[in-house]
């Protein structure tokens, strides 16, 4: 199937490692224009180079508010237009909630709420005016159902649900679709003390109806839809992507 990608400009957060470098390196291969922004410029510079050309680096750290503004602007200078938004990056720093720094759950809501917000409004702003784009926020689970001792974190997650929503109604009759993916649990860094410990991944999968851990690539294919001009009526929904652990009684 065609997803129409060729020669459209998405931007990606947190696009360095895990879900963010696999969706950048799968969009540049459906023939789009990447532009996959992170911290970590050597990360970057090793996503840029799988993506056959088509991924540009862009350094930026999401707790930059003066930056985060900027980004997109950046973008359309650069490449003339902005056509998708993935607000993937993100942070979730675990801790009992009663002896957690307020300040921790400031970043937290700063990095994974208030940067997509600045992100979307000034995406929106150019894809209002050149008559449609796509958004796709990157939830969690958590954000469906919150976790002990990520409550920060859940937070976050829940709120970008609620914003997923709200924009997507407040947008959709300018041709911008806003759809959000809730992940859970994927072989990624977040995953990390889960994957090196034998009895901490048996005891995870054994919550997880698939019987297994998804590979970043699995989630993909979702994306790249949502951000195709093949899925123009959808709008407004949240997909839960975690093997049935959500679902499960």
């Amino acid at each position: 199937m065609d997803l129409q990608l060729r020669d459209r400009v998405i931007l990606v957060t947190g696009a360095s490692r895990g879900l963010g470098a696999a969706m950048a390196v799968a969009l540049a291969a459906e023939g789009a224009t990447v532009v996959a922004a992170a911290r970590s410029t050597q990360a970057l510079a090793d996503v840029a180079a799988r993506g056959e050309g088509r991924i540009t680096a862009i350094e930026v750290d999401m707790r930059d508010e003066a930056r985060v503004a900027g980004l997109v602007d950046e973008v359309v200078s650069r490449f003339g237009r902005i056509d998708g938004l993935v607000n993937n990056a993100g942070i979730a720093p675990a801790g009992k909630f009663v002896d957690q720094d307020p300040e921790i759950w400031k970043e937290t809501l700063a990095v994974n709420v208030f940067a997509p917000m600045l992100l979307a409004q000034a995406a929106g702003r150019h894809m209002i005016a050149q008559g449609g784009g796509k958004i796709v926020n990157i939830a969690s689970t958590t954000g469906v159902r919150g976790k002990p001792q990520l409550v920060g974190y859940s937070t976050s997650k829940g709120a970008i649900v609620r914003f997923t929503e709200a924009l997507a109604a407040e947008w959709a009759s300018k041709n911008v679709q806003v759809n959000c993916v809730a992940p859970g649990a994927f072989r990624t860094d977040a995953q990390r003390a889960v994957l090196e410990s034998e009895d901490l991944l048996r005891r995870r999968i054994a919550k997880i109806p698939a019987g297994r851990i998804a590979e970043p690539e699995e989630l993909v294919p979702l994306v790249c839809l949502l951000l195709s001009p093949l899925s123009s009526f959808t709008t407004g929904a949240i997909f839960v992507v975690d093997g049935g652990e959500s679902g499960k009684l």
